[in-house]
């Protein structure tokens, strides 16, 4: 439901942090339907392809860290066609607003901000940790419904294992929200499209190099996490999980659509040359 209604939630995310005009509200929902009909016939074929191929390593019971390590570099590998249709969307909408709606951004920004700081950040360690795992097991059981005590323990001692984690990812947050809203200010300059595009594509380097490191030992810690839990599962959380993936490529293929008509065309006159 929530693919189905993207157009609509794209467009409510967007004014949630600036007021669009009547024709910025209209182009949008252009591109965005131009966007979605790209997605549902380019890639969700490629999720059901990832899936199918994690549902049979979960059936045959391979799920070891090289596996684990070759599924989260396919899942990560879907990124990057996203982030090259999605830049030109957010460039020409970024290039088109008004110094209102440049100080209206900045105000919402900086109080989102505020909120997830008041959200995550405690000055007590050991309740960021809780918490931390807390959200952890949340999203875990998800995919392998409730765990047992040892998994639990598992992700307890990852939580706390992740130090000042939130604190960056934070403040990576802010200094990539501060970078954006510089780039801003040259929105009628030349090489601001260039400017936007590098902060969609290249997010890390507005973030930090502590945000950098954070993250790549956070990739290697997850797929540690994920190996750690998968073994302590038994055969009932190995079922959830294999009817989760299930569920969720059958979702896919649902959703899946043919490409648009001139998409269509383009392939075929490739194909014949």
């Amino acid at each position: 439901m929530a693919y189905r209604y993207a157009d609509w939630g794209i467009v409510w995310w967007v004014e949630d942090y600036v007021t669009l005009n009547y024709a910025q509200k209209q182009q949008l929902n252009v591109d965005i339907n131009d966007f979605r009909q790209w997605h549902c016939s380019s890639e969700l074929p490629r999720y059901q392809s990832w899936l199918s191929g994690l549902e049979s390593d979960i059936g045959q019971g391979t799920l070891d860290m090289t596996a684990v390590a070759f599924h989260q570099e396919q899942l990560f590998g879907f990124f990057p066609p996203l982030l090259s249709k999605v830049t030109p969307i957010a460039t020409n909408l970024l290039a088109s607003l008004s110094d209102a709606q440049v100080r209206e951004l900045a105000e919402n920004i900086e109080q989102k901000q505020q909120e997830f700081e008041e959200e995550f950040m405690t000055d007590n360690p050991e309740a960021s940790a809780t918490a931390r795992a807390e959200r952890t097991r949340g999203r875990v059981e998800r995919w392998l419904g409730d765990l047992n005590v040892d998994q639990r323990a598992i992700v307890q001692t990852w939580s706390e294992q992740r130090g000042r984690q939130t604190e960056i990812w934070l403040q990576g947050r802010r200094n990539w929200q501060q970078a954006l809203l510089s780039a801003l200010e040259r929105r009628s300059e030349e090489g601001f499209a260039n400017g936007i595009e590098h902060l969609i594509k290249e997010p890390d380097e507005a973030q930090g190099e502590e945000y950098r490191a954070m993250m790549a030992e956070s990739s290697t810690a997850m797929k540690t996490l994920m190996v750690d839990l998968i073994q302590a599962s038994d055969t009932t959380h190995l079922a959830h999980l294999s009817n989760r993936t299930a569920e969720l490529n059958s979702d896919f293929e649902t959703l899946t659509c043919s490409p648009a008509p001139e998409v269509a065309a383009s392939t075929g006159n490739q194909m014949v040359r």
